[in-house]
């Protein structure tokens, strides 16, 4: 893909850093000028004509262009790229939402932004269970093509970024935060391999720090980039569920898993669920709502001790060894036993507290 020229990319950081100029006004600007951009090749006196504030024209008037082209420096140095929404590469379903970034500044391989996207997203704190199934589905859709898109945040959105790289797929990370500020700082090996193996992108000037104000923004764009959103656990109060009701908004699809009734974790999910949601127990649930993928996901292995009644007698949650004991009336030293031939066959997990099954 070919750059702006660096002229092109200073104007275009100008206008971001604007004060309150969003996409309502640049659509008029656009409207009534060839180019937006030419505001700041204007007189002062001709800037009021436009409908530019006070403040705008203030800021305008006193722009230090040398700033600007440090900053076009650094990019560059960088390999990150400058996005603006009227480039022909600037992300087709991002543009048609409501409240699409003026830019988006990314790293890594763009052509991403050409593929379907599902949107993996969840607590910050996982149970076991969602652990298992945000890299179950993740690993699967990123085997079947698709890229796997979240917000590089620890917990579920680190997990679905792991496991698509992990399965040799592609995935995007949206950041809260500009690229100076990497964020979370244990994630700085991740976004490496994010920007080598897929495409990290913000909407944030890249001197912003990670700020709580960003992540609902962050959210809006993780919804607006992809085909569908997929929620594992959540709280009723979570950025997830912000995520999915932007989704909603957008008319895009939302997928949730069904979870423990016990756990908070799970009531997001079910939330959504009543909601409307589609009930999502294998990634079939979610391919199937996209016939331009072709490749399915692999098949798990099916194995004879499915039917074992120990393998019945271990839940999908954390099961204590005492309690798989009680349920399969089997003596003790044999239950450790086959839990172990369990664990090798790929069906159970050990865990703390006890086991979990992942069939």
């Amino acid at each position: 893909m070919q750059s702006l020229n660096l002229t092109s990319q200073a104007l275009w950081l100008a206008l971001l850093k604007t004060p309150r100029l969003g996409i309502n006004q640049f659509n008029y600007l656009s409207s009534v000028l060839p180019d937006p951009l030419l505001i700041f090749r204007m007189k002062p006196a001709e800037l009021t004509y436009y409908k530019l504030s006070e403040q705008q024209q203030a800021f305008i008037a006193t722009i230090n262009w040398d700033d600007y082209q440090k900053e076009v420096d650094w990019l560059t140095q960088q390999n990150i790229e400058v996005l603006p929404i009227s480039s022909p590469h600037y992300p087709s379903l991002l543009k048609e939402t409501a409240r699409p970034p003026l830019l988006l500044f990314a790293k890594g391989d763009l052509s991403v932004l050409e593929q379907v996207q599902v949107a993996v997203v969840g607590s910050r704190n996982p149970s076991p269970y969602g652990e298992r199934a945000t890299a179950l589905f993740s690993e699967q859709l990123a085997q079947a093509g698709v890229v796997v898109t979240s917000g590089m945040a620890i917990g579920v959105d680190g997990i679905a970024h792991q496991a698509c790289l992990r399965a040799g797929g592609r995935t995007l990370a949206v950041m809260g935060s500009g690229f100076r500020h990497i964020y979370p700082k244990r994630h700085l090996s991740l976004f490496d391999q994010i920007t080598n193996q897929g495409l990290v992108v913000s909407e944030f000037f890249p001197d912003v720090p990670p700020i709580q104000y960003n992540f609902p923004r962050r959210n809006r764009i993780i919804a607006g980039l992809s085909n569908g959103t997929l929620v594992v656990e959540a709280a009723i109060k979570s950025g997830s569920l912000i995520t999915a009701k932007i989704a909603l908004e957008e008319g895009r699809d939302v997928f949730a898993v069904p979870g423990n009734i016990f756990n908070p974790m799970s009531e997001g999910a079910h939330h959504l669920l009543q909601q409307g949601a589609k009930l999502v127990c294998q990634t079939d649930d979610i391919l199937e709502e996209y016939s331009v993928i072709t490749t399915p996901p692999p098949t798990r292995r099916k194995n004879n001790l499915a039917a074992h009644q120990l393998l019945a007698s271990v839940d999908h949650d954390t099961t204590p060894v005492d309690v798989i004991v009680q349920r399969s009336k089997l003596p003790v030293e044999q239950v450790l036993t086959e839990l172990l031939d369990l664990e090798v066959q790929g069906l159970v997990a050990a865990v703390l507290g006890g086991y979990m099954r992942i069939d």
